[in-house]
C-alpha cells in the first residue's frame, strides 16, 4: 500500500513523463517539418520511450492500491532555432529529469516504502543511460558544427544511435 506522499509523489512524476513526451514529440514534428527526417525519427522514438515510462508508473501506482491520476500537461515549445539547440534542451531536459526521479527515491526511502524504492531503480539507471545518449549526441553534434555535409551524416546515422550504444561509449 502507497502513502499519500508516495502516491501524490508518483502522480508528479507520471505528469513529467507525460510531458517529457510530449516535448519530444513536438521536437519530432519540428524536425520532420525542417527536412531532418534521422531526427524526427529519433525524437518520435524516445516520445515513445517516455510514453512507455509515464504507462509503468501508471500500473505502478493502481496495483499497489494508489490511483494514479491524469493531468493537465503544459504546452511543448514548439520551436527549436537550431538542431543544436534542441538536444541541448533534449540534455537539459534529462538532466531535469534525473533529478526528480532522484527526489522520487528519496521520498521513498522517508516513507521506508522499499517496494517503491526498488521499483525505482529501473527509473535510475534509464536517467543514467538517457544522460548519456543526450551527451554522447551533443558532443557529435559539436564535431559536426555548422558542416551541412556533417549534418547530413548525422541525420542519417542518429537513427542508429541508441540507449544502450551511448551507454556503452561512456565505458570504453
Amino acid at each position: 500500500m502507497l502513502s499519500k506522499k508516495v502516491e501524490k509523489a508518483l502522480n508528479g512524476q507520471i505528469r513529467i513523463e507525460a510531458e517529457s513526451s510530449q516535448v519530444y514529440l513536438s521536437m519530432a514534428s519540428w524536425a520532420e517539418v525542417k527536412g531532418l527526417e534521422g531526427i524526427s525519427q529519433f525524437m518520435y522514438k524516445h516520445s515513445d520511450e517516455e510514453r512507455m515510462h509515464m504507462l509503468k508508473l501508471i500500473k505502478f501506482v493502481n496495483e499497489r492500491g494508489g490511483h494514479a491520476t491524469i493531468s493537465d500537461l503544459k504546452a511543448p515549445k514548439t520551436d527549436f532555432g537550431t538542431f543544436q539547440k534542441m538536444f541541448q534542451e533534449l540534455y537539459d531536459h534529462e538532466i531535469f529529469v534525473s533529478k526528480s526521479i532522484n527526489d522520487l527515491v528519496h521520498v521513498t526511502l522517508e516513507e521506508k516504502d522499499y517496494a517503491t524504492h526498488n521499483f525505482l531503480q529501473w527509473y535510475v539507471a534509464e536517467q543514467i543511460e538517457e544522460e548519456a545518449l543526450a551527451r554522447t549526441i551533443l558532443d557529435k553534434i559539436n564535431l559536426i558544427g555548422n558542416d551541412k555535409g556533417g549534418l547530413y551524416l548525422f541525420d542519417r546515422d542518429v537513427q542508429q544511435i541508441t540507449v544502450e550504444s551511448a551507454a556503452s561509449d561512456t565505458t570504453e
